[in-house]
């Protein structure tokens, strides 16, 4: 499908929920984003590209799958601090913003902003951050039958992250 938005992007992969948006600079990976179904495949147009594609796929495939590419450096001091805390978080678990915030020291709201901001998803996995109460929001997005939050739980269905009050109703379902 040729959409002329997909020219941002180094790369798309095809996802269960539409597809990975792959954005490379200077032989680094600078963003991965989340697209709907209507964006299409796009074959990689560099190295980097190539290898990022190849590794969503493994991801896609395998929940277990580990990242190793090289990332432009992106965010914060604290965000980068968030984002360490979240990648500890290990696949098929969940913790609440409250919890990251008390682990590092912070309040709820601002953990949740850096989840946000996150250039790397699925590689940082904030999909693991949820509200105490729910699903919370996800790539700054909190429509509860929206496309960010149906890939939220479709990636932490994915992850094997069992029951919790994050399940909800998915557009994907």
């Amino acid at each position: 499908m040729n959409n002329p938005a997909a020219d941002i992007f180094s790369a798309i992969v095809a996802a269960p929920f539409g597809g990975i948006g792959i954005r490379t600079e200077a032989a680094r990976v600078r963003e991965l984003v989340y697209l709907p179904p209507h964006f299409g495949e796009k074959d990689p147009l560099d190295p980097v590209a190539e290898l990022a594609a190849r590794q969503v796929g493994q991801y896609l495939l395998d929940p277990d799958f580990r990242f190793d590419l090289p990332l432009l450096e992106a965010g914060s001091a604290f965000q980068r601090r968030v984002w360490e805390a979240i990648s500890a978080i290990p696949r098929g678990t969940v913790r609440t913003y409250g919890q990251v915030a008390k682990h590092i020291g912070s309040a709820p709201r601002a953990v949740g902003q850096a989840c946000g901001a996150n250039w790397f998803p699925i590689i940082i996995p904030c999909h693991r951050v949820t509200a105490a109460g729910g699903l919370g929001g996800f790539s700054n997005h909190d429509d509860e039958n929206g496309f960010h939050l149906s890939v939220k739980r479709w990636l932490l269905a994915h992850e094997g992250a069992g029951k919790g009050p994050w399940q909800q109703q998915s557009i994907f379902n």
